[in-house]
């Protein structure tokens, strides 16, 4: 390649890269208008008609968007102990691969059928500690 050609080529390439760097004009917003008094009208007096009986929530999810259920089993999800509540068995509850039973103190095992060891509140999730405190 000739010497006047590579000139050539490298002020192409120069030129051309100072476009691609180039910083587009920004765009002008129009003006905030400035804030005066309110021009909304002063609440009514008037009394309000009896509101309409607020319909019933649905109903509460059978599942957590956090924990996986327990294998096997029948249970429902309650957010306010954070736990599943199993369906078939009193005072028994599941979360994390762990069952938790209620039977005038705490235990728990990897199986709803047991071996059960002994725990304190402290062993439990937050939710079943605050309803059946020691």
């Amino acid at each position: 390649m000739t010497a006047i050609a590579r000139i050539t080529l490298l002020s192409m390439v120069l030129g051309l890269s100072a476009c691609a760097v180039q910083q587009p004009e920004p765009t002008r917003l129009p003006p905030i208008p400035p804030s005066g008094p309110s021009t909304k009208p002063p609440p009514s007096t008037v009394p309000s008609k009896p509101s309409t009986p607020v319909k019933p929530s649905k109903p509460m999810p059978r599942t957590s968007a956090s924990f996986a259920p327990p294998p096997g089993g029948n249970s429902h999800w309650d957010a306010k102990l954070g736990v599943y509540v199993l369906d078939d068995q009193t005072n028994t509850f599941y979360r994390q691969r762990t069952y938790y039973r209620w039977n005038n103190g705490w235990s728990r095992s990897i199986s709803p059928n047991g071996p059960w060891e002994e725990t304190d509140i402290h062993g439990v999730p937050g939710g079943l500690g605050r309803k059946f405190g020691q």
